[in-house]
């Protein structure tokens, strides 16, 4: 397996991992902000986040797709490293991995301009942002679902759930807003904010020292 393959060979710990991915989020987040800021010309309510991949401080968005892609592999090898081996588990890391697949290839096939014509740059990146969306959310609910089986991650269970509900919320609401007149582009940053909050939470849960994860153990192990 990948994952596993990736761990072994840079002795990392899931604490180091987990470190490596919420720095790589934090860049992501703050980058996203940034970009609010520096094209306002870029309505909110019409426009997806990719449409900053276009045009002046493009390159900034590009870096966001590559700082999501490298947090998204460092939170599956850390969530490896950290013993989830379930079924589940495993389907919901490998799914991680190719959401970060993905996003290097929107990275590298930026969208068409708003207005502009159809090109296949822009139909690729449009693929890859049903992949990585789908197994992104595909991801959590896995993962959620195998929280439950080990002791360590058995009190964040339902906290998982609850950040995974708001994942399916934006999802849903994603897809419903895709039309003409529609406030797509909040739809659209909604879904990435609490996609933010599902990824923070697990990773800076994935940072707890093993002492605390020992102490989350005792109530369930008794």
């Amino acid at each position: 397996m990948a994952i596993e393959n990736a761990g072994k060979a840079s002795g990392l710990t899931s604490g180091a991992f987990a470190t490596i991915a919420v720095a790589c989020f934090f860049y992501a987040a703050m980058a996203l902000l940034t970009l609010h800021f520096l094209r306002p010309d870029y309505a909110p309510a019409t426009n997806f986040i990719s449409n900053y991949a276009v045009g002046r401080y493009g390159w900034i968005m590009t870096t966001w797709f590559l700082a999501m892609s490298c947090g998204l592999l460092t939170l599956a090898a850390g969530l490896y490293t950290n013993g989830l081996r379930s079924i589940a588990a495993r389907l919901g890391m490998f799914l991680l991995v190719i959401a970060a697949i993905g996003l290097v290839v929107s990275a590298v096939f930026p969208t068409d301009a708003p207005g502009a014509p159809s090109t296949p740059s822009g139909a690729i990146h449009d693929m890859s942002f049903l992949v990585n969306v789908g197994s992104i959310f595909i991801a959590a609910v896995l993962l959620s679902a195998s929280f439950g089986g080990h002791p360590a991650w058995r009190s964040y269970r339902r906290t998982a759930w609850i950040l995974t509900f708001l994942i399916l919320t934006g999802f849903v609401v994603q897809f419903l807003t895709l039309h003409k007149g529609m406030p797509y582009g909040l739809a659209n940053r909604f879904f990435v904010v609490v996609l933010f909050a599902w990824l923070f939470a697990v990773s800076f849960r994935l940072r707890a020292p093993p002492h605390e994860q020992a102490v989350k153990k005792l109530p369930a192990d008794q």
